[in-house]
This record gives structure tokens, C-alpha cells and sequence, in this order.
């Protein structure tokens, strides 16, 4: 119990935040400047967001270590994946939100409720705006980015008539749209078209967020409104997923994703793959579906509610970012950074970026093989032994950290590319074996545990370079001599980060399917499988509070069901 709750009680410890006030008569750009803690031999951190990442990265800081600031519009942090639960009523909303400020409490830092919308990289400082209201600039010595993504389009028109899945908010207001739909559908003067529009829901995005709403909402139909609404209203009921792919939940197993279209058969969902979204309209819905002989039919549906979950494009503030570094952010969906978080184009690595907003940069390894493969063989020879391709692994793996993972593993695979096994590697096969290795570096999922396990790097990186620069006066200062030093020594001081899936979960209504990777998956459609999933995400919560209050909210759905009330 002290293990889960360690941070609250530590939090208790310390004294209140230093108020933040201006610097008397300084201005910028016409805006004042924030008076932020600065304790002598420390640096000014800035933490933009309060999401996965912001969080991890706050929770792994040590107390004392940097002046730390958080920047948000929202002061609190969401568990993300239990927000579709939330829209039904299985969990309440103040059991997946934690207080930034709780969260902050530990480190001593200071928060402002705002929104950063630009940045000066030259003289250090974040420009930050509440709302429509003052604007002041908040200098840093380190900022980290972590604001997430917005929806992305694919050009359908009407997404005012959606709703997105992202904050408090949009569960808040899901949910009183949901209670709403089926009051209005019972009325005596409700015409039974209009009925069996009001009951039709519709989820565009075949991904994790839109099957586990889908799931959800049969739970609540099959649970809860079953003893309270009449069964000639709930036979009408009717949830449809549109999927622009072949299959829903394609970024997981092929064995989950047809498991995950069994069960929604199961439980009388439509599934309409290889379709795209057109428009959204008030009542009604267009999508154009792509048959397999590349013929392409529209159709068009009656909604009374719609939940838009697609992919992801920058938000406003990471594109004013990338459109400062343009010359080397060329990424139309996030932020590119190095093997170390640093944000590519920011010469003294002094901006981190992570989570949604952001993507680890790969190499292509094709496209330095002649340099790879004359480091590998000796002089005078033209194929590689199993000795030197050891040494070639380990040192490519050196020079390459984002690849480092997948280049080690090759150790135990060389009679693998030795396609004619006479025990070397020509330049044919170390040809197909870059390709192999190219072909694995993908970019991260935009997941939970990626921007938990970045956060959780950068902190622990962060804590480490502020004990070389306090305990090492000579690296201090040849640090600061120039940006390149400082870049150079940071990398070497700090290993590069490396991602360890840990499993991809998806709740199914009644079930549950979890990826691990490489092929190993578990299914299961039974009550364990469900509450195995509760599980893992109740071992997950940021604080003890929040794990109490869901042990409380599952126990009340299991003891009186989900709250049916619609306010």
C-alpha cells in the first residue's frame, strides 16, 4: 500500500509552490515574462501537456533536481483507455482524472493553467495563453512537449456532427447524448423512423478507442438498459463501425482482429470494412466502400450518433514548431526526434518532445550499405564470416541506437541470410538482410505505454544529467562552451531510448484480446478474461486514489449496475 501511495504521502511533506509573478517592467515581443523558480545550480524545466508523457516524466523526476513548471489547459491527467467506459457509466469521471498539481506536489514544481501557443528557441522561452486572455512568455533552460495530436479529417466533411473521444469532456457529453437518444426514443410522439434513427450508432475507426466504445455500449444495452427500457426499443438498437481497412483492429494479430469480428457478429454489431467516411450529416452518414475488383459503390445510413476515432495530425502548437524547423521537420503528422527524445533541429538538444506529438526518427539502412559492408568484412575479401558479423551487429548497433534492438537479434540469425550456406554473407544477402531490418523499423504506435515508457526514459535521463553537470564542473563548462558540445556530451551521458512492447489490449464486449507480439496473443470470452483486463489497467493508475475509487465504481456496477441518469 506505502508502494502505490508513496507519491501522496511524500507529497504531504514538502511545502507549498512558490507564487509565480512577472518580472517587473519586462517585456517580449509585447508580452510580459513569467517569473519562474530558478535556484542557483538548477535548470528551469518546462513540461508542456498533462498527458501520458508529461506525466511519466514528472513522476520519474527527482525532487530537486530541476525548477520544474507545467504548462497545460487542463489541470489534470486522464487515464486515457478507461475513457470509453466512462462514456456508459462503468466507471465515473473523477476515477480516471488525477490533479496535476497532486501529481506536481513531489517535486516542488509550479503549474499555470494555459496553453502554449509559440516559442521563441533563440531566446529560450514558451509563449502561453489562457483562453483567449493575457498572454505572458515562460522562459526555460529545458522544455519538454508533450501536447498530444488532434484528429485527423481524411477529408470527410461534417465532423460537427461527431463526437471525438479524447477528453473528459467528450465523455461527459457521449454519455448525455447516449441517455438522451434512448428518452427520446421511447416517447409515444416519436415516429418509429425517427426511433430507429436515434438508436443507430455509428463509430468511424476500427482502432482500440472505437471497438472498445462499441464494446461498452453493447455492455450497457445488454446490462443495464435491458430492465429499463422497453425490448421493442432495444431490438432497434443498432452499432455500426466503419473501418477504412480490411479488418478492425489491423494494428494488432490477424487471429485478434478476426476474433474481434466474431465476437461483434456475436453480438449483432456491423462491421464495414474497406469503406472511407464521405460526410457527416445531421440525421445521416456517407461512406464509399472499395471492393475488391477496385470497383467503388457510396452509400448512405440514418445516425443518431456518430464517434469519430481515426488517425492523428499535429496539433496547432507542434506545427508552429515544425514549421520554425521546417528545413528539418518534414513529418506532416508529429514532431521528429533523435534516439534521445531530443526534437530534430534544436542545436543543444535543449527541447524534448514525446507521446502523440512525436516520432522517433529511423535510419535506412539500405541506404549506407556499401559504407556498412565494407565495415564488416576485412580488406581483400568480399563476404563476411560469422566472426566478423558478430563484431559487425555490435557495432552497428552502437551507431545505430534507434535500430539497436533489431540488430542484436541478427546475432543468432546469420544462417538465416547465409541463403546458400557456405558459412558468409555476400553482399547479395546483406542486401536482403538490411531490407529485413528496414522493414522493421516502424514508427511507435500512438499508445499509452509508448509515451508512458518515454516519460519514464526522459526523466530518468533527465535526473542523470543533472548529477553529471553538478558533480562535474569541467563538463559543465564544456558543455556550455557550445551547443554542439553540450548535444554530444548529453548523448553519450544518457543511453538512447528503447521501446519494449509490453502488449496491445482491447476490450470486446464481454471479452478481452491482448497482443504481444510476435505472434503470441491471448483471447478470452468469459467474465476472467474481462476483469484480467480491469486488472492490468487498475495496476497502471498514476496514485492510489484513483485505484480505490475504481475498485469502488466496478464493484458498484457489479452490485447495482451502471447509473442511468442523464445529466
Amino acid at each position: 500500500m506505502y508502494h502505490m501511495g508513496k507519491d501522496e504521502i511524500e507529497a504531504f511533506d514538502t511545502e507549498p509552490p512558490l507564487e509565480l509573478k512577472l518580472v517587473p517592467g519586462a517585456l517580449h515581443r509585447g508580452h510580459p515574462i513569467v517569473l519562474t523558480p530558478h535556484t542557483e545550480g538548477r535548470e528551469r524545466l518546462v513540461v508542456l501537456g498533462s498527458g501520458w508523457g508529461a506525466v511519466s516524466t514528472l513522476k520519474a523526476l527527482e525532487c530537486g533536481a530541476y525548477d520544474v513548471t507545467v504548462i497545460s489547459p487542463d489541470n489534470y491527467f486522464i487515464f486515457t483507455p478507461l475513457l470509453p467506459s466512462v462514456t456508459v457509466g462503468t466507471v465515473e469521471f473523477r476515477s480516471v482524472l488525477e490533479a496535476i498539481r497532486r501529481i506536481l506536489k513531489r517535486t516542488r514544481g509550479s503549474y499555470i493553467e494555459a496553453a502554449a501557443v509559440d516559442i521563441d528557441l533563440e531566446r529560450k522561452m514558451v509563449l502561453v495563453e489562457q483562453a483567449g486572455e493575457d498572454k505572458a512568455w515562460v522562459p526555460y533552460d529545458r522544455l519538454v512537449i508533450g501536447v498530444g495530436a488532434q484528429s485527423i479529417t481524411h477529408g470527410a466533411t461534417g465532423l460537427e456532427y461527431c463526437h471525438k473521444l479524447k477528453t473528459i469532456h467528450d465523455a461527459r457529453s457521449i454519455r448525455q447524448h447516449i441517455m438522451a437518444n434512448f428518452e427520446k426514443a421511447v416517447r409515444p410522439t416519436t415516429p418509429q423512423e425517427e426511433k430507429q434513427r436515434l438508436l443507430t450508432f455509428v463509430v468511424c475507426g476500427g482502432g482500440p478507442t472505437g471497438c472498445e466504445f462499441a464494446a461498452e455500449l453493447y455492455d450497457f444495452l445488454t446490462e443495464d438498459l435491458k430492465h429499463y427500457f422497453p425490448k421493442a426499443v432495444q431490438e432497434m438498437v443498432k452499432v455500426v463501425i466503419v473501418q477504412s481497412q480490411d479488418h478492425i483492429l489491423n494494428m494488432m494479430d490477424s487471429v485478434i482482429s478476426e476474433f474481434a469480428e466474431r465476437e461483434f457478429a456475436r453480438h449483432k454489431m456491423t462491421v464495414i470494412t474497406n469503406s472511407r467516411v464521405l460526410s457527416i450529416g445531421e440525421t445521416s452518414l456517407k461512406y464509399k466502400t472499395c471492393h475488391p475488383d477496385g470497383s467503388q459503390t457510396e452509400h448512405e445510413i440514418p445516425q443518431g450518433f456518430v464517434l469519430w476515432s481515426t488517425g492523428l495530425s499535429l496539433a496547432p502548437f507542434t506545427r508552429l514548431l515544425c514549421d520554425k524547423l521546417s528545413d528539418v521537420q518534414k513529418n506532416q503528422h508529429a514532431i521528429i526526434v533523435d534516439a534521445h527524445l531530443r526534437v530534430k533541429g534544436v542545436a543543444d538538444g535543449s527541447v524534448y518532445a514525446l507521446g502523440d506529438c512525436a516520432t522517433v526518427e529511423y535510419p535506412h539502412l539500405l541506404n549506407h550499405i556499401t559504407e556498412l559492408f565494407d565495415s564488416a568484412h576485412h580488406v581483400g575479401s568480399s563476404e563476411i564470416t560469422r566472426a566478423e558479423f558478430r563484431v559487425f551487429v555490435k557495432e552497428a548497433a552502437a551507431k545505430y541506437p534507434s535500430a539497436a534492438s533489431h540488430l542484436l537479434s541478427l546475432a543468432c540469425d546469420f544462417d538465416r541470410f547465409d541463403t546458400d550456406g557456405n558459412g558468409r554473407i555476400s553482399i547479395d544477402e546483406f542486401e536482403h538482410m538490411l531490407e529485413y531490418v528496414d522493414s522493421k523499423l516502424t514508427a511507435l504506435p500512438a499508445l499509452a505505454q509508448v509515451a508512458s515508457q518515454e516519460g519514464v526514459y526522459l526523466g530518468h535521463g533527465l535526473n542523470h544529467l543533472a548529477k553529471v553537470y553538478s558533480s562535474d564542473e569541467a563538463t559543465r563548462l564544456k558543455a556550455e562552451s557550445s551547443p554542439e558540445a553540450r548535444r554530444g556530451i548529453e548523448a553519450h551521458a544518457v543511453a538512447p531510448f528503447m521501446y519494449h512492447h509490453r502488449g496491445t489490449l482491447a476490450y470486446l464486449g464481454r471479452a478481452a484480446a491482448a497482443d504481444f507480439g510476435e505472434g503470441t496473443t491471448f483471447r478470452g470470452s468469459n467474465l476472467a478474461a474481462k476483469y484480467l483486463w480491469r486488472s492490468v489497467y487498475w495496476n497502471q493508475q498514476v496514485s492510489l486514489r484513483t485505484r480505490l475509487l475504481l475498485a469502488m465504481d466496478w464493484l458498484k456496477e457489479l452490485l447495482f449496475g451502471r447509473d442511468i441518469s442523464k445529466f
